[in-house]
Order: structure tokens, then C-alpha cells, then sequence
């Protein structure tokens, strides 16, 4: 399915060597003023920025075909077009028939009958997570105003750790200055050291996966459901559409099957303005599928770039024999640096379609 969402549905097409990418975002309600600098931003920072990223160069001006008048929506479907225009196809001829390990393209191949177009991954490419990032600007721009705020970390990259958010005390300027960064880390420090492990794989045609932490402020007490549409889960959903996102975990993770209940407990007091908190946030505030009112705390754990410039073994599935593998083209040394800004506009985006639910027109505005 390439149509996600029950409240605010998206509709993604296109593929990362054909002509164009689109999204239509349908369930905005007539009279939203559009703020394409948000769009703008948010596709900016998803590009390539230095010799850390692919030199693929593609500057994502989108068009507008439906859905708004004079930037205003008209209670249609927006439908946003991206034209592709730096491809080399050539680079993929090759592997027509031999699928390139850790991609998409052994399972593609065989579900479509040999007819999909796998060229630089296809619909499963990196390439398709700008359409993330105009959901995200679109979300966004309703969600700020009401105090709902989202900001990630490049937590890791390889070996190297920045430092965790504080689980009880994150604060929306915080996430605003992480926003703001290309790099976002806490720890200044680390950012150069992450930066030349990014370039070492890089040299050695290889490539390195990190961890992203995100957490979210502003959400109201209770958003979510106990069982199929609890907050972790529609969260979870779309991360994991989010190509190369390989683990999501809340709070303390896996890392809480290792406490006792006397470590893990979150207790609740009373703030001296008589609003309830919790001591601490083990669950990444989410409890019963459901927020709690504290930060929610969640991190993605990104792969390395599966296409490397070493030998790998493959196999031709057009005369059934192994072979080996040697990737040519244009590729991340690491994806982390650039998923950092795709997991915050899909965050933002599963949050609308959730707190959207049951909502009046003037909601939006």
C-alpha cells in the first residue's frame, strides 16, 4: 500500500529514477493557509550538504497541481509533483537481474514478476523521504501553534555516543535549536568525531548506520488508544516506512526488560503549579498506548548504507548463478545525517493524523 493515515491520508508515488515523486495529502479542510517556507526548509535540509552525503544533486522544486487556491487549501486532495532531474540510470544496468544485497530489490524483483523499476531502489529509495518532508512542513505548521513540538538527535553514529535528552526535562527551545541544526547533536563535541567516521567509510567505499532520538513535547494527556492505535504504534508505522529505519524503542527501550519494577516504576507527584508529573520516564511517556503528558522519548535505529563500493557476493537471477557484486553509482556513506530530519517530519506527521481525529474545521487554523 502506498496510502497511509485515517484522519490526515497521504498517497505517495513515483520512483527514484523515473520522471517524477508525488504526495496528495487529503483530509485538510478548506481554508488552511499553506506556508511553503516551512515546505522549503524541511526539503532543504533532507538534501545532500557536503561530501558526507551522496553527490546525487536533486533540488526538489515541487509543483503544486490541485488542491490549492491562490495558497490557500480548497478541501481537496493537495497533490505535490517533485520532477527528477539529476539521474543516471545507466549506473543500474547492471543489476537488472542481480539484486544488491541488504536492498529491496530481491523480494521487489520476485513479488513484481521481474517488471518493477529498481533503478537507484525504486519506490523503496531514499529518494521517496522528500515526500516525508513536505507531510511533515504541512503537519508541522498546525502543530507548533498549539505547543506540540518535535525535535531529533544523531544520538550515534558507528561507536560514537552523543548524550541522551534528559527524559523529564526536555524543553520545546531545545527542540527548536535541534531543529534549526543540519547536525543536530547535544554534545558539540562529538559532531566533528561522528563527522569523520561518516568520511573514513566513506574512503574505504564503505559505509556506517547511527541512532536517532526524538522527543516530542506539548502532547495532551491521554492521545491514543489501548489497543490497535496506540501512540507507539502509529508512531512505530510510520517510522518503519521510512526506508534503511531498522529498530524504533520508547523510554528506556529493551534496555528496561533488564530492571526490576522497584528501578523501572515512573511515580507521579504534583508540581508546586498542580500539574502531574512523573519522577522519572522509563516509558518514554507512553503508558497503555497513551500519552502521559511527559516528553515522549523515542529512538530509530538507522542502517548503514547497504550500497558499498567493496565486493559483495550476489547472485544473476536471470541465469540462476552466483556472481559477485560491484556497486557503481552514487551513494551515502551514511544515511543517519539526513534520516535525522526525515523521522522528525514523519513524527509530526503521524501526530496530526492522530490528534486530528474528531476535530473541527477550525481546529486546523
Amino acid at each position: 500500500m502506498n496510502t497511509f493515515g485515517k484522519n490526515i491520508k497521504i498517497t505517495m508515488w513515483g520512483t527514484s529514477h523515473g520522471p517524477e515523486i508525488g504526495i496528495a495529502v487529503d483530509g485538510l479542510p478548506a481554508g488552511i493557509a499553506i506556508d511553503e517556507t516551512l515546505i522549503k526548509a524541511g526539503l532543504a535540509k533532507r538534501r545532500p550538504q557536503s561530501t558526507l552525503s551522496t553527490p546525487r544533486s536533486e533540488p526538489d522544486a515541487y509543483e503544486i497541481v490541485s488542491g490549492l487556491r491562490n495558497g490557500v487549501t480548497d478541501g481537496t486532495p493537495v497533490r505535490f509533483v517533485i520532477k527528477n532531474t539529476d539521474v543516471r540510470s545507466g549506473d543500474y544496468d547492471p543489476l537488472r537481474h542481480v539484486p544488491r544485497p541488504g536492498h529491496a530489490d530481491y523480494p521487489a524483483y520476485i513479488k513484481s514478476h521481474g517488471t518493477e523499476d529498481l533503478r537507484g531502489g525504486g519506490i523503496h529509495s531514499g529518494r521517496i523521504t522528500s515526500l516525508f518532508m513536505i507531510a511533515g512542513a504541512l503537519a508541522k505548521q498546525i502543530l507548533v501553534p498549539k505547543g506540540i513540538r518535535v525535535g531529533s538527535h544523531i544520538l550515534s553514529v558507528k561507536d560514537a555516543q552523543d548524550v541522551g535528552f534528559d527524559p523529564v526535562k526536555v524543553g520545546p527551545a531545545l527542540l527548536e535549536a535541534l531543529d534549526g541544526n543540519l547536525f543536530p547533536v547535544l554534545d558539540p563535541a562529538i559532531e566533528p568525531v561522528m563527522k569523520d567516521l561518516i568520511a573514513a567509510a566513506r574512503d574505504a567505499h564503505d559505509s556506517v548506520g547511527g541512532v536517532v532520538e526524538t522527543a516530542i513535547t506539548g502532547l495532551p494527556v491521554g492521545l491514543g488508544e489501548p489497543l490497535f492505535w496506540s501512540l507507539e504504534s502509529q508512531l512505530s508505522a510510520v517510522l518503519f516506512s521510512v526506508p534503511a529505519v531498522k529498530g524504533v524503542e520508547f523510554g528506556d527501550g529493551f534496555d528496561i526488560a533488564r530492571l526490576a519494577g522497584s528501578e523501572a516504576k515512573d511515580e507521579y507527584a504534583y508540581t508546586p503549579e498542580g500539574v502531574v508529573t512523573t519522577l522519572a520516564n522509563h516509558n518514554g511517556g507512553i503508558v497503555g498506548g497513551m500519552a502521559t503528558g511527559m516528553p515522549v522519548i523515542l529512538r530509530a535505529a538507522v542502517k548503514p548504507t547497504a550500497s558499498i563500493g567493496l565486493p559483495q557476493r550476489s547472485v544473476r537471477l536471470d541465469t540462476q548463478a552466483n556472481t559477485i557484486l560491484e556497486i557503481i553509482g552514487r551513494h551515502d556513506p551514511a544515511i543517519v545525517n539526513r534520516a535525522v530530519h526525515v523521522i522528525n517530519a514523519a513524527v509530526y506527521y503521524a501526530l496530526l493524523d492522530m490528534l486530528a481525529e474528531g476535530k473541527p474545521e477550525s481546529w486546523f487554523r
